[in-house]
């Protein structure tokens, strides 16, 4: 997760099953932007909370609100989650982008949280620009064309 103010542009890269996330405080012109890799972290011990959905989108509101983030301003789009590999036997473990955008989108509501926007799922990885001073996302994905919302 990076968190930036003012006319900055933040990016991440090979959003295949992750998500990115694009937080915003429009007022503020406050914004991060988290990759997240899992939906729950079971992690032992914890040290990697920014990796999973439900641990990363609650530091991630802690730390906007810290900076003066109100959750009644607050914005998110999100994207990726795409299919990225097929298993054989049906297993669920081979649509995890699917499983992450189930959990991310339960997370948002129950944190009250509004989804302005999304470009998730199909099988293709993004790369996310995310302009914090206009709040717009632009997703970028190889031999396709830009995606702005």
């Amino acid at each position: 997760m990076k968190m930036t103010q003012g006319e900055n542009v933040l990016v991440t890269y090979a959003l295949g099953s992750c998500i990115g996330l694009c937080f915003h405080d429009p007022r503020l012109k406050l914004g991060a932007l988290l990759h997240i890799m899992l939906p729950i972290n079971m992690e032992t011990g914890r040290t990697h909370p920014l990796k999973y959905a439900d641990t990363g989108i609650r530091e991630t509101l802690r730390q906007m609100e810290a900076k003066g983030a109100m959750r009644s301003r607050m914005t998110v789009k999100i994207a990726g989650g795409a299919k990225m590999f097929e298993i054989a036997g049906g297993s669920g473990l081979g649509n995890i982008g699917q499983r992450n955008i189930e959990s991310v989108n339960a997370i948002l509501k129950r944190e009250n949280i509004r989804l302005l926007g999304q470009e998730v799922g199909g099988k293709v990885a993004r790369t996310l620009f995310f302009d914090v001073g206009s709040g717009q996302a632009c997703v970028r994905s190889y031999g396709q064309k830009d995606i702005f919302f």
